[in-house]
């Protein structure tokens, strides 16, 4: 039975700043404490330490991995709790030298102490962290978690270990590569969306699927409302200066609004020159990664560091290309564009400290180019070949986040992506699909070789490129 990733997978809720840095060990946490409570040993806690490794070291205070740890193991949920609850929880656990284990148990914990950042790798993946619990019998429980790009974790599988059966979903329509998805369309006359929809029915109802998939754009339409309209300097001590709020402010002027909706609809009446375009299109990149720099709520799209491509380009379709479309576009978008990226999780990573910055917005750009062109009607073949073109010129880029925040140079990275998808998606429309000379699949292929042959300083250890060329001190 093939693996099936759902869109819900791929376009996860949570909060910034970074997908494998922060969701991901939050989630590990939170994983470790239902291992305790399976073990029926939660109560017997005295202490828990936590070390990390890798990536998950060298980067991980400016991707708050330390923070993600703390609030996963209090029973926090990235996707629910209010973001201006973050600090306070965060200041009482520092300012007590105690944390409230799975919103339970009080339990001493020494922030400084219980939070060991090893630089060494582990050798299953580049982002290891281990949970070690201490009962008070002076016994001890280990758990040891992966996390894989994408807010997705894992268990290492070892040789010898105890065989675990894996439970997947039974997809009418498995996909494991481009091909697969391509000749589906062809066999069933089908859109990609269709495909991806009917696989989604398997798991859901067509009532859970709309709501889920509107839930989504209305937390990616809300992330860019807050980061158009909040300025200032973003945290992290870098001094970076928010740029989409003044930006947004020389767009729009005096336009009257007050929610997202109405927003939307003001920008629609904007002047739509190219050089606007070019504008708005990264004013929605950067407002999402600057909240998402902030600690603040955003789909990870595959990942966070890369969240603002799919949101921009959709907002680009909706405020520009097309001012009818509603619901049905923007469902059949999302739908698209993240059986997009579980093509490139099944054939390659999404994990910048596995395979670079490529894995991230490189990734992202693929699945938006795709998505933007099957709603400008594209055939699935073109779908297809705009999501090799946009992945086909990203190849290669490295991921050396500066003082290892995702802010130098992963904020802009994200307007370079949504701008390229946008080409990308207008070349395919524009070509005969029968003279692609590239398919997707080799593409992916490509890009995990190139993820394999990269240097690991320049994977999201900020050992290598701009991180070492421009510290902190000159920012």
């Amino acid at each position: 039975m093939e693996e099936c990733i759902s869109v819900f997978d791929m376009l996860k809720i949570g909060v910034g700043p970074s997908s494998s840095h922060t969701l991901g060990p939050w989630r590990a946490a939170e994983r470790f404490l239902k291992e305790l409570k399976d073990e029926s040993i939660l109560d017997q806690i005295k202490r828990v330490k936590v070390d990390l490794y890798g990536s998950l070291s060298l980067t991980g205070k400016g991707h708050a991995t330390d923070l993600s740890v703390m609030l996963g193991l209090s029973g926090q949920d990235p996707e629910y709790i209010p973001v201006d609850n973050i600090a306070g929880i965060i200041k009482k656990i520092e300012d007590t030298n105690e944390i409230i284990l799975a919103d339970e148990y009080s339990i001493p914990f020494y922030f400084l102490q219980d939070i060991v950042f090893n630089k060494e790798f582990l050798p299953f993946h580049a982002n290891g962290l281990k949970f070690t619990a201490y009962k008070n019998d002076d016994s001890e429980y280990e758990s040891t978690f992966y996390s894989i790009g994408g807010g997705f974790v894992v268990k290492e599988e070892r040789e010898n270990a105890k065989i675990k059966e894996v439970i997947k979903c039974a997809f009418p329509f498995p996909i494991q590569n481009a091909v697969e998805l391509l000749n589906y369309t062809i066999s069933e006359n089908k859109s990609i969306s269709e495909i991806v929809y009917e696989n989604e029915k398997s798991m859901r109802s067509e009532e859970e699927i709309h709501s889920e998939l509107m839930r989504i754009w209305n937390t990616m339409l809300e992330c860019m409302y807050i980061g158009c309209h909040t300025g200032g300097i973003l945290p992290g001590g870098l001094h970076v200066r928010r740029r989409a709020f003044d930006m947004h402010q020389n767009l729009i002027g005096l336009s009257n609004y007050n929610d997202p909706q109405s927003w939307l609809e003001e920008i629609r009446k904007t002047e739509v020159k190219f050089r606007q375009i070019l504008k708005w299109v990264s004013c929605f990149a950067l407002a999402v990664n600057e909240v998402n720099a902030s600690l603040g709520r955003v789909v990870t799209a595959p990942t966070n560091g890369s969240a603002g491509v799919i949101p921009a380009v959709l907002m680009y379709y909706l405020v520009i290309e097309n001012h009818n479309a509603g619901e049905k576009e923007i469902k059949q978008f999302l739908m698209v564009a993240g059986e997009i990226g579980s093509i490139f999780k099944k054939g390659s990573t999404i994990s910048a400290a596995m395979g670079g910055c490529q894995a991230e917005i490189g990734v992202s750009s693929s699945m938006a180019a795709a998505a933007l062109c099957e709603l400008m009607g594209g055939t699935p073949a073109q779908v297809l070949m705009a999501a090799e073109i946009a992945m086909e010129h990203h190849l290669g880029l490295t991921c050396d986040p500066i003082g290892g925040l995702v802010q130098i140079p992963c904020i802009e990275r994200n307007t370079m992506g949504a701008i390229k998808a946008i080409n990308a998606a207008e070349l395919a429309l524009e070509t005969d699909s029968k003279n692609a000379k590239v398919p997707l699949d080799k593409v992916i292929n490509t890009m995990w070789q190139t993820a394999k042959d990269m240097n690991s300083k320049y994977k999201e250890t900020s050992e290598g490129g701009l991180a070492v060329a421009v510290n902190m001190a000159d920012c």
